[in-house]
């Protein structure tokens, strides 16, 4: 199972070094990575996706809380979260094909940030699920480079989880049709 971690650090050199040195040391791998500035001067958020069962982010967590520089680590893979990925894609745009790759894009809430003759490149920002949709679709024609962020999410101040909602609205819709 993949886990969010979120990890409050202090704003200092070495910090992320550090982190991944013990997964490193550790034999884990770090599917994605993202960090930034919180609102607090001084203090920086780390995002990352981790695999690995509950035991396994149990023990990691507490080695976290080792560092010198960890101030807290929230897993909130079972919390109700906003996330987010970015995603640039520069993608082989032929004339014949330029109208119904942008009907994608268009549909996704994508933007196009540089055209060429024979390339576009794309912007798309979503939760993973809508990156990973988009990407697949836009694969046949012809994908050159990707360059993604790592996830970053906070927790839902409502605690409501939409994706529960999602799920459940598409079940009673399927249920009518029964």
């Amino acid at each position: 199972m993949k886990h969010t971690l979120s990890v409050l650090v202090e704003d200092e050199s070495g910090v992320l070094s550090r982190i991944a040195g013990l997964f490193a040391r550790r034999g884990f791998n770090i599917e994605s990575l993202a960090v930034g500035p919180t609102e607090e001067i001084g203090i920086s958020r780390i995002t990352m996706v981790v695999p690995g069962d509950n035991r396994t982010i149990e023990q990691l967590t507490k080695q976290l809380y080792k560092l010198v520089n960890v101030l807290n680590v929230y897993n909130i893979t079972n919390i109700a979260c906003v996330e987010r990925e970015l995603m640039l894609l520069k993608i082989s745009a032929l004339k014949e094909y330029r109208s119904d790759i942008l009907e994608v894009v268009n549909i996704f809430r994508g933007h196009i940030v540089d055209i060429s003759k024979s390339f576009l490149v794309l912007e798309v920002t979503g939760d993973p699920g809508k990156i990973a949709a988009i990407q697949q679709i836009l694969s046949q024609y012809g994908i050159v480079e990707i360059a993604r962020t790592g996830k970053i999410a906070l927790t839902r101040a409502s605690n409501m989880d939409t994706e529960l909602l999602l799920e459940s609205t598409r079940a009673q819709k399927q249920f009518q049709y029964l």
